[in-house]
């Protein structure tokens, strides 16, 4: 079986633009392994978030082709997509993306009822989840009652509950302070511990550096850094 969990072959991307088209990636190949963690960087404006966007199927390459688990995605329908975000990938954006009208633990529940489980089942797995990242006591919360880092918490929740292999995640500290920040972090290393691949986008220069490589991205080009 294959070690490598996303490859990205030959990939442009190119926006349109009314000054002209934008190319944001040209040529791009990356091969990420099963539990890699992995900071992608770069100035604001690089292609960090687009780049996430691509390997979670939100957005089209121009060219090229994304695999994941060694499956080529370019022929994929929408439903295909659907079906592959929905068991092999989690995403945490930045402002979490919480269903607003959700407590914590229904948003925790979500991944397992959409895939058709028992509710009361659900119920207790997220229990479990949400006492593993310290926030159980908040479970009946909804998010607009939860600080930034709770809310980000429940977004970690949400993805382990999910049990996919690969975590995606856009600036997931970039709104919360300096203590919240290492928590959060310390999540991502218990997933790895877990054989987890996780792909981080950040400007935190510390947090990157915990990473096993940094991906450095500037001018359409983008380039390994060991941390």
């Amino acid at each position: 079986m294959s070690k490598i969990l996303v490859e990205i072959i030959k990939l442009k991307k190119t926006y349109k633009h009314f000054d002209g088209d934008i190319t944001l990636f040209e040529d791009l190949n990356i091969k990420i392994k099963k539990g890699d963690l992995v900071a992608l960087v770069g100035p604001s404006g690089s292609g960090k978030s687009s780049l996430l966007h691509l390997i979670a199927l939100l957005d089209e390459p121009t060219k090229g082709e994304i695999k994941i688990n060694e499956n080529s995605t370019r022929k994929f329908n929408d439903e295909k997509k659907d079906e592959i975000r929905r068991n092999n990938i989690s995403i945490i954006f930045q402002d979490n993306n919480l269903l607003t009208d959700f407590t914590a633990i229904e948003n925790v529940m979500m991944p397992l009822i959409i895939k058709g489980n028992d509710q009361r089942l659900a119920e207790e797995r997220a229990k479990k989840i949400l006492k593993s990242v310290q926030i159980l006591e908040r479970s009946n919360h909804f998010p607009n009652e939860l600080s930034g880092g709770e809310q980000q918490r429940v977004a970690i929740a949400r993805a382990l509950i999910a049990e996919t292999d690969l975590i995606l995640a856009d600036e997931p500290t970039g709104n919360l302070d300096y203590k919240n920040s290492k928590e959060i972090f310390s999540y991502f290393l218990k997933l790895k511990k877990l054989k987890k691949t996780i792909i981080f986008a950040t400007h935190n220069r510390e947090l990157a550096n915990r990473a096993d490589y940094k991906l450095f991205i500037s001018n359409g080009i983008i380039k390994r850094v060991n941390a």
